[in-house]
């Protein structure tokens, strides 16, 4: 399955411009670190990362996972609803995962599943969007009504914490969702994208090494190297003519990038050692996880590892015995444990899902359209307890029935656990307020 596959509806240059480069005519949006709560405060007494201290590796299927073939199958039901796969299993008693997850089920005393979280929307731009920012796609009531979307979690992560020790707040590999841009907060809090295949042995990151037409000494100053540097290759790229893209803040993260020992570190890596690589699969997922958790470790805030071809319409169940459903449960497996033996799962919030869930009744082309009804999210470090699902859909998997939670309550609960406030409210490129969350509230079981 390629990374860079389309849904149903294709991905198109004007769903990046119709979802997020209206951003580019508005004033960028800088704000301060709420102060420590008395939690962190604690936390830190104690020797614990604090909210502000915790980085998010957001894993995103593209297309809409379905829930049945993975964390919440339905093996009682018709075989019209149940499908052909079987179940196998968990740590969790009581709970089990679908046949095609063995290494997420044997690792499931590390993480949580939900599986209530639902929302209304079953078109690909509007599900991506609302899970993506926690506000659900902006419809016009008429001929020149203002339409705000909002930023990506990333993005506003971004505009909170800045770029530290030379490295950008927000990464994603090994492209952007159609809604993981800035949107109003402004050009400079768009993801840098680490684009290319890290499986294979001559990987290396564009814009990370000094032009070959600078010297050592002169790389040093930063001004010389700011004038032969190519700008950053961000999703604003499609923009690049405009002149409202902010060019001297790519100039000045590509210098602070290359001038970063940390940043070189990460990006390398070649130099972890052929278990690891092996243990997260030698495949462009299983590295690019690695790659996140690699990133993570050396301070950036947010990384997102995009997978594209989750949108099954036609043989559903022959995809999902396949190679891409394979990698995915050996390399988010691999990185949990990964981040747990290392001590960085507390710090490491880690979240893997898609913009909506499957429909129950398999249809005649042998797969399953767009269902938001009912969604599984798999969500581990960052203080959630191990072992546990939250909520569940009716016993055919067609509506989340018990402790239902909406995208926005997801949103609170990923803000709360970095340390952002999701009371706050935002202000767009006109001046007019937007809330961070409108209305959500943390999943109470996420921070027992």
């Amino acid at each position: 399955m390629s990374d860079y596959n389309c849904n149903c509806e294709g991905t198109r240059r004007r769903d990046f411009l119709k979802l997020g480069i209206g951003a580019f005519a508005g004033l960028g949006f800088v704000d301060l670190m709420r102060r420590q709560t008395r939690a962190a405060e604690i936390a830190r007494a104690a020797g614990r990362p604090g909210p502000n201290d915790v980085r998010c590796i957001l894993i995103w299927l593209d297309g809409g996972p379905s829930h049945y073939e993975s964390f919440d199958p339905k093996p009682d039901a018709p075989s019209e609803i149940r499908g052909e796969l079987g179940t196998i299993p968990t740590k969790i008693p009581g709970a089990r995962f679908c046949e095609v997850l063995p290494k997420l089920a044997d690792c499931s005393d590390k993480f949580t599943v939900l599986r209530s979280v639902c929302h209304k929307d079953p078109n690909h731009g509007g599900g991506n969007h609302y899970m993506m920012t926690g506000a659900p796609t902006p419809v016009p009531v008429g001929c020149g009504a203002f339409v705000t979307f909002h930023p990506s979690y990333g993005s506003v992560v971004s505009s909170k914490r800045g770029v530290r020790d030379g490295l950008p707040a927000y990464m994603s590999l090994p492209s952007m969702s159609r809604s993981g841009g800035p949107n109003f907060l402004g050009a400079r809090h768009a993801p840098f994208i680490v684009s290319g295949s890290p499986s294979q042995p001559d990987f290396k990151v564009r814009d990370v090494v000094i032009p070959s037409d600078i010297s050592v000494g002169r790389a040093q100053g930063r001004r010389e190297l700011r004038h032969s540097l190519d700008r950053l290759r961000r999703y604003t790229d499609v923009q690049a003519e405009d002149p409202a893209v902010e060019f001297d803040d790519f100039y000045r993260q590509a210098v602070d990038l290359v001038t970063s020992p940390g940043a070189q570190a990460a990006f390398d890596i070649s130099k972890e050692p052929e278990s690891v690589r092996d243990m997260y699969g030698r495949n462009d997922f299983g590295q690019r996880l690695l790659l996140c958790r690699r990133l993570v470790e050396v301070g950036v805030s947010f990384v997102t590892c995009y997978s594209g071809g989750w949108d099954h319409h036609t043989k559903i169940f022959t995809s999902y015995k396949g190679s891409s459903v394979k990698n995915l449960d050996q390399g988010v497996a691999a990185l949990i444990t990964d981040l747990s033996q290392r001590g960085l799962l507390d710090k490491t919030l880690v979240l893997c899902l898609g913009e909506f869930g499957r429909t129950p009744k398999v249809n005649k082309d042998a797969g399953r359209d767009h269902w938001p009804h009912a969604m599984s999210i798999l969500a581990a470090g960052a203080g959630i307890p191990g072992g546990q699902i939250v909520g569940a859909t009716d016993s055919k998997g067609y509506y989340a029935c018990d402790n239902v939670h909406s995208p926005e309550d997801f949103a609170a609960s990923l803000y709360t656990k970095l340390g952002i406030d999701p009371t706050e409210i935002l202000h767009n490129g006109s001046g007019r307020p937007v809330p961070l969350v409108n209305g959500g509230q943390p999943i109470r079981e996420l921070f027992a």
